[in-house]
């Protein structure tokens, strides 16, 4: 028997207490489980039960000894979600390394009632043990079952809440669940130390790895804003600051790796310590997820880079053994319910089979109750070994090695026409664009940026990319590991601004679209198009485009991707009806957007 009571305020909280039957076939009372959050489909919703009282140095090992699983249900829908060991239930405030409290987070997709049955098992290794039988039961919480009602979502604007879980649709663009709107990143891929942050728990500040890269965001502490979230009495304001910044600037992405030992940093990792593989710091986690979700709220899709090339081979020599399963099961249980983000198997991948990394891929696909965006990223490696069904794959993480962005272009198209002549269109982004030296350098020594605009910005864009992040080169201030001040880059942020507000304003719809560059003379030009009703002709120098209407009409205009003139309305205008040919020109010999729009056949004369 249960007894549901449900309390109203500001944040909803049902408490369920249930009788539960245990192995041993007794009755034993257990204590409250505990729903919190705001109950509202796409909001977080949190359930901690009281379960053994443990600690993160205890034997048993309470992350490889136990495991908790929820299944969540509404009519059709079902969804295992892994929980995990929450030391207090308070440890980002209490830095608490002990307690009995265990959780697991969930994502409504739909209102109503839901149901949920918790799972918790014990025995050697079971945490990363696949299998739902496996092992034993370990009482407490383990059958117990409740329900909680959730109403529609009241959020708006950037809030990705309002938008509902970014999904791989079998496009090149992902696309929102509950908006149906596809989407468009531009963000900062650098510094990829971005957790390396002072404010956080844990003695990787001090134990002599790399101590000096620590970050404060010191220069962002007044970008956080009354009502943002901090910890322990006010820390986090820089690094929540740096997030509201990007977001002002009108960024949707940022990138980080959450575990960097043997890498560039060295102060990123989940673990108790530097030498730690199958022991969490809960306090540090919770204040990761303090800023991953203070992030989905500002509208920023998370790019978690789980590896770098340094360490692609630490857990379990590249194996998907027990190291490799709890460190992803972990980002799955703690982090899993945000609606936008990608897993990225690894940064530079060069050294793993292709075995290992269809291990990696499958596990995430199979163990992620969402199922996001899989991307791994390349260096020496090209991954073609992944596409189609050969991997669980649904995009790519795309680095190029030219300063001057030339390569982005090319490659993005070649990427997309791989993965859709394989059967299975992969989301492609440019998340590293340039080289590892240069790269987006700050707008002290590159104002214009103009070739990052055109052939990285644009040129990603232009070929059906799902967008760019912007890489930060070591050769130069504010670097990969040294950047504490996005504003460094703000003039890049503006032109990303521009372009992002333009396909929102237009209804431009690139997920429909493909590049087709050869419809032109100039092959220094890009195109984009679903042909038969809307062209886009990026023109890097200027020049004529010659256009002739056999059916139909066409509007056109053109954008300037430097000013954002145009956003208003497009400049120059003009109407092509059928059988006219007429020479559009751009309006300086400078980089230009023409836009043509409308319905039925039109051609371009070469």
């Amino acid at each position: 028997m249960r007894k549901a009571i449900l309390l109203q305020g500001p944040i909803f909280q049902i408490i369920v207490t249930s009788i539960v039957i245990l192995a041993s076939g007794c009755f034993n009372f257990v204590d409250a489980a505990t729903v919190t959050g705001q109950l509202k489909m796409w909001h977080k919703v949190t359930i901690t039960f009281d379960g053994p009282d443990t600690g993160e140095k205890a034997v048993p090992n309470p992350f490889m000894y136990y495991r908790l699983n929820v299944t969540f249900s509404n009519g059709g829908k079902s969804f295992v979600v892994p929980g995990y060991y929450a030391a207090d239930g308070n440890a980002a405030d209490s830095s608490a390394d002990s307690g009995n409290k265990w959780r697991v987070h969930f994502a409504p997709n739909s209102t109503g009632t839901w149901k949920y049955k918790a799972s918790f098992r014990k025995g050697e290794n079971i945490s990363v043990n696949d299998d739902p039988a496996a092992g034993q039961s370990a009482g407490f919480m383990d059958g117990q079952t409740g329900t909680f009602k959730v109403a529609p979502t009241d959020k708006n604007g950037r809030d990705m809440r309002a938008k509902g879980l970014l999904q791989y649709v079998g496009k090149h663009h992902l696309r929102f669940a509950g908006t149906g709107e596809y989407f468009l990143k531009c963000g900062a891929d650098a510094p990829e130390n971005f957790l390396a942050y002072a404010d956080f728990d844990g003695d990787f500040k001090k134990d002599g790895h790399k101590d000096n890269l620590i970050k404060t965001w010191q220069p962002h502490v007044k970008d956080w804003r009354q009502g943002d979230p901090t910890w322990q009495k006010g820390k986090g304001k820089g690094i929540i600051g740096a997030i509201n910044y990007l977001a002002s600037e009108g960024m949707n992405a940022f990138s980080f790796l959450p575990m960097n030992i043997e890498g560039d940093d060295r102060n990123v990792f989940p673990y108790l310590t530097y030498n730690d593989r199958d022991r969490l710091d809960c306090s540090r986690l919770d204040q990761w997820e303090i800023v991953f979700s203070h992030g989905n709220k500002m509208g920023m899709y998370l790019h978690f880079k789980t590896m770098e090339t340094e360490n692609e081979l630490l857990l379990d020599k590249g194996d998907l053994g027990p190291q490799r399963k709890l460190y992803y099961r972990e980002l799955i249980a703690r982090f899993s319910h945000h609606l936008a983000l990608n897993w990225n198997l690894g940064e530079e991948i060069n050294d793993a089979t292709t075995a290992q990394k269809k291990a990696w891929a499958k596990y995430f696909w199979t163990n992620d109750p969402y199922q996001h965006n899989i991307v791994i990223h390349n260096m020496g490696n090209p991954h073609h070994d992944l596409l189609g069904d050969a991997s669980e794959l649904t995009g790519f993480s795309l680095q190029t090695n030219k300063p001057d962005f030339s390569q982005v272009h090319k490659r993005v198209r070649d990427y997309i026409d791989r993965s859709a002549a394989a059967g299975k269109p992969w989301v492609v982004a440019c998340d590293e664009p340039g080289d590892a030296q240069h790269a987006l350098i700050t707008d002290s020594e590159d104002p214009s940026h103009d070739n990052a605009r055109k052939n990285a910005l644009w040129g990603a864009i232009m070929a059906g990319g799902a967008g760019v992040e912007w890489y930060f080169g070591y050769k130069h201030p504010h670097s990969d590991l040294t950047c504490q001040d996005f504003r460094t880059r703000k003039k890049m942020w503006t032109q990303c601004r521009y372009a992002l507000q333009f396909f929102d304003k237009y209804q431009i719809p690139f997920w429909d679209m493909k590049c087709k560059d050869e419809l032109t003379a100039n092959t220094d030009d890009y195109v984009l198009c679903k042909e038969g009703e809307v062209y886009l002709v990026y023109l890097k120098s200027g020049g004529k485009v010659s256009v002739a209407v056999d059916r139909g009409k066409f509007d056109c205009g053109w954008f300037n991707p430097r000013t954002g003139n145009g956003l208003k309305d497009l400049l120059k205008k003009r109407s092509i009806a059928a059988g006219k040919k007429v020479e559009l020109t751009a309006p300086d010999n400078k980089d230009w957007l023409l836009v043509i729009k409308g319905k039925g056949k039109l051609n371009f004369a070469h």
